[in-house]
């Protein structure tokens, strides 16, 4: 039976349930990332800890995800993806469960470390076998879904721990993930396919060149650290640069995840109608033109300039990521799926952590003081319009590495 024919006949049968099993996986990856943020003013009162210490849980979260993806990924090639995202859940599942019962900060940050690992290995086998059970020809589509799915945990966090919290305390914002963690374990277990296993896995460096996947990471890499640099500089903008209070600011923040959520599904509908590198290139076009709107238009017109840029800049993103996932996986051997979704994730999770420290200290350069709390408005939206240009410049590199990679390969 050939790939395409396996997946054809996985969709006749059972695709719904594997759909939702799938996207519970990524929502669970993706609330994990931002579902605690909410929760740190108040940690940092029960543990009478400065902030500074309470960001670890955080910060344990993003560090170990990242580290894990790329052999959560060679796991599932090696011993089958169904089997290890299995064992994932239960990893994310025993972790909650430590989270919430935790009696000290650092046991709380060691258990979110703990629950970093397992994510990473929901994030990266969910998209590897997305790529197994779907047929190429509706592969953007899923990965636009993927891509809706991640977007709605991000937003969803700190509306839904922010409503834990006030209803029964921090300790049941991982309560819920445990037992979300459990439903998905048994979905997992009755659900999905049985595994596809090679005895041979192919080394990372065996990966081909002409698969191009080298550049594909590299540009995620740079979308994601521009995509992070919103998340971190917005606040300072809407808060500082125009005095919004903290009401105002969350509503204007929350624009670009709703934007997210509802482009997804429609931008894989597009990669498959039209092509990945088609899109990727209108996705990199609109990168650049919202980077840049970013740098002008606020500062031209207030929030509506801000909000138009975050639209623009939000929509090229999703069209960008379902294109781009779906160009790096649709011809990958079902023996290299889980290690090549690892290497996604990972150049992922490279660029937050960039976006959040360089671009963070560009931004810095760009106000003229690193006490920003104690810097003019005028100092905040110049500092705003400096890292957008530089972000901007960032998009242009990578339209011009995928076009040379596109050009490679005629």
């Amino acid at each position: 039976m050939t790939e395409q024919t396996e997946s054809l006949t996985l969709t006749n049968k059972t695709q719904t349930g594997i759909t939702i099993t799938l996207a519970l996986s990524m929502l669970l990856a993706s609330l994990g990332t931002s579902i605690a943020n909410i929760a740190l003013p108040t940690l940092a009162k029960v543990f009478l800890l400065p902030f500074i210490q309470v960001q670890a849980v955080v910060i344990g979260y993003l560090i170990s995800l990242t580290i894990t993806v790329v052999i959560a990924g060679r796991l599932g090639d090696r011993y089958g993806c169904k089997s290890m995202l299995i064992v994932g859940l239960i990893i994310f599942s025993l972790a909650s469960l430590l989270c919430s019962v935790a009696p000290s900060l650092w046991i709380l940050v060691a258990a979110r470390s703990f629950q970093g690992i397992g994510a990473a290995f929901l994030m990266t086998l969910a998209m590897a076998l997305t790529r197994q059970t779907v047929s190429k020809s509706q592969l953007g589509r899923a990965m636009g879904m993927l891509g809706t799915i991640s977007a709605l945990g991000t937003a969803l966090g700190p509306v839904l721990g922010g409503f834990l919290l006030v209803v029964s305390g921090w300790q049941s914002i991982f309560g819920l993930q445990f037992i979300l963690a459990g439903i998905a374990i048994i979905l997992a277990r009755v659900l999905l396919p049985n595994d596809y296993i090679k005895k041979q896995i192919p080394a990372l460096t065996s990966l081909q060149t002409d698969q191009n996947i080298t550049p594909n990471l590299m540009v995620n890499l740079l979308v994601a650290a521009v995509m992070m640099t919103t998340l971190v500089i917005g606040p300072f903008y809407l808060s500082l640069g125009l005095s919004l209070d903290q009401m105002q600011v969350g509503l204007i923040m929350g624009i670009g995840p709703v934007v997210a959520i509802l482009s997804g599904i429609p931008s894989g509908r597009l990669v498959d109608r039209w092509g990945s590198r088609y899109i990727v290139t209108i996705g990199l076009i609109f990168l650049i033109i919202g980077s840049l709107m970013l740098a002008i238009l606020p500062k031209l017109i207030g929030i509506s300039g801000y909000i138009i840029a975050i639209i623009i800049l939000t929509s090229g993103y999703q069209l960008f990521q379902a294109a781009n996932n779906t160009m790096t996986l649709a011809d990958v051997p079902k023996a290299r799926q889980g290690m090549v979704s690892g290497l996604l994730s990972l150049s992922r999770n490279m660029g937050l952590i960039i976006g959040a420290s360089v671009m963070g200290a560009i931004f810095s350069f760009g106000v003229g003081t690193n006490q920003l709390n104690q810097a003019t408005a005028l100092a905040i939206i110049d500092g705003m319009q400096f890292t957008f240009i530089c972000a901007g410049a960032l998009m242009v590199v990578g339209l011009l590495i995928s076009c040379v990679s596109f050009r490679r390969q005629y």
